[in-house]
C-alpha cells in the first residue's frame, strides 16, 4: 500500500484523491504551514510542495509525476497527447491560482494593475475560454483524470474566491453535472 501526503485543500492533492477514490491507499493530511508538518515536508521533499507519494521507500514528487507513476503501477490506460495538453492548461491555471493565493496571504493586493497580476488574469481568461470550448465539444464528458483535475481546480478557485467561474455557462454545467459524485463529496475542501 502506498501513502499520499498532502492537504485536503490542495487542488493538486484533491485530483489524485478523487482519481484514487476506489484504490486502497493511506492519506496523510498535512498542514504545511505549521511547524511539525513543515518539518516533515522538508524531510520528504526539497521543493516543499505537495502532493508526495511514498511507495516501497521511494518518494514520488508532483501530481503529474505521481499520476504517471500510478498509471503504470496500476496498469491504467495512459493519456493521449490531447489529454496531456489539457492537463498542461489545467496545471498552468492551478499554478497561477496558487501563486495569486499565496501572494494574497502575504497581504499583497493581487487586484492591482501590475504586469504579473495582469498576466495571471489574462491566463485565466484565455485558458478558461479554451476549456469551455472543450466542454461544449464533449471533451470533458468522460470522468477521467483531466475531468477530475478540472473539477478540483474550479472548485478550489471557488473555495478560495480566486475566480468567478459562473461567468462561463459551460463550467457551470460541468460543475453541476459532477458535484454529486461520491469522490467529489468525500474530498470537498469545505
Amino acid at each position: 500500500m502506498f501513502t499520499l501526503y498532502g492537504s485536503t485543500t490542495s487542488p493538486y492533492v484533491r485530483r489524485l484523491r478523487m482519481w484514487l477514490h476506489n484504490v486502497e491507499h493511506e492519506f496523510v493530511n498535512m498542514k504545511i504551514f505549521e511547524d511539525a508538518d513543515r518539518e516533515l515536508l522538508k524531510q520528504k521533499n526539497p521543493t516543499l510542495k505537495i502532493p508526495m507519494l511514498e511507495d516501497d521507500g521511494d518518494m514520488i514528487l508532483d501530481s503529474r509525476v505521481i499520476f504517471r507513476y500510478l498509471t503504470e503501477k496500476l496498469n491504467y490506460p495512459i493519456l493521449n497527447w490531447y489529454q496531456e495538453n489539457q492537463l498542461t492548461v489545467l496545471d498552468s491555471l492551478n499554478d497561477a491560482g496558487v501563486n495569486m493565493f499565496i501572494l494574497s496571504l502575504s497581504n499583497i493586493d493581487t487586484s492591482q494593475d501590475a504586469m504579473y497580476f495582469n498576466i495571471q488574469r489574462e491566463r485565466f481568461a484565455t485558458s478558461f475560454a479554451q476549456i469551455c470550448e472543450q466542454i461544449d465539444n464533449g471533451d470533458f464528458d468522460e470522468w477521467n483524470y483531466p475531468a477530475i483535475s478540472l473539477y478540483a481546480l474550479v472548485d478550489w478557485m471557488r473555495f478560495r474566491n480566486l475566480y468567478d467561474y459562473t461567468q462561463h455557462p459551460a463550467l457551470v454545467r460541468f460543475m453541476s453535472a459532477n458535484s454529486e459524485r461520491s469522490e467529489v463529496l468525500a474530498t470537498s475542501p469545505d
